[in-house]
């Protein structure tokens, strides 16, 4: 996974100027959201260098993410995309809800067309490549925390971004590609990072009929014949990381050896 740029630079747009906007009386106060320390403790250290900014708190996945953010209510959340547990889109959803003046940046370490399209439709105001370096962070959290979006200027490189706002703005039709319902795809997260059923009731505290009901309904939509195919679909769809689900597969050929 690709990290920010270390080069600090000042960004080319400043914030608006005091008494235009209520949101800018004090420091931007950011949650640090990415399931590796060494990248939260760096993005922590290049954003406490600037006047402007505060660090409120870094988790290391998106469940602790919602709960601190209900909490705390910071005025951004950088916000890794894929990890453990509950992966960035999934977070996002629910952070939008729990706290609604809250904007979220996405951090990806690669360009892609159909994510970038979900965290839009998941309540992103931003989506930066990791590869970016520090003024167009800082210029990024400026933006989304006076209500605008803001997209990394690498994303032109591999699509048309109007596009894709575009879509992103229509309604999302029946018919998605991904029919899962956000609890779903929860489900799905941790049955492809190799959890079991009691595992999963005590992840996201349901019972264990409740995941069972669960993974038919997941098992039904995407016409899946066992937790292979789960995985799969997974992977292609930026819920895990290919090697989390590589841990996941071996964890349970591991039991099903030992049954």
């Amino acid at each position: 996974m690709g990290t920010l740029s270390t080069t600090r630079q000042t960004a080319s747009t400043p914030l608006s100027a005091p008494g235009t906007n209520p949101r800018t009386s004090r420091r931007i106060r950011i949650l640090l959201v990415d399931d590796h320390a060494v990248i939260r403790q760096a993005l922590r250290m290049l954003l406490e260098a600037q006047p402007e900014l505060e660090v409120v708190a870094d988790v290391e996945n998106g469940r602790e993410a919602v709960q601190v953010a209900e909490r705390l209510r910071p005025d951004v959340v950088l916000m890794d995309v894929v990890m453990p547990g509950l992966n960035g889109l999934e977070a996002t959803r629910q952070i939008r809800k729990v706290s609604p003046s809250t904007r979220v940046v996405m951090l990806s370490g690669f360009v892609d067309e159909d994510q970038l399209l979900e965290a839009i439709r998941a309540g992103a105001s931003g989506y930066l490549i990791k590869r970016s370096d520090v003024s167009e962070l800082v210029l990024a959290i400026q933006t989304v925390h006076r209500g605008n979006s803001y997209f990394s200027s690498a994303l032109s490189e591999g699509f048309d971004l109007t596009e894709v706002l575009y879509q992103a703005k229509r309604a999302e039709p029946k018919s998605s590609t991904d029919p899962l319902t956000p609890r779903e795809r929860e489900v799905l997260q941790l049955i492809a990072e190799g959890y079991t059923n009691q595992g999963i009731a005590r992840e996201l505290y349901i019972s264990v009929k409740t995941v069972e009901a669960h993974k038919a309904h997941i098992m039904a939509k995407l016409h899946a014949r066992n937790r292979a195919d789960l995985i799969r679909y997974a992977i292609r769809k930026g819920i895990v990381r290919l090697e989390s689900a590589d841990e996941g597969q071996r964890m349970l050929d591991l039991e099903a050896m030992a049954g």
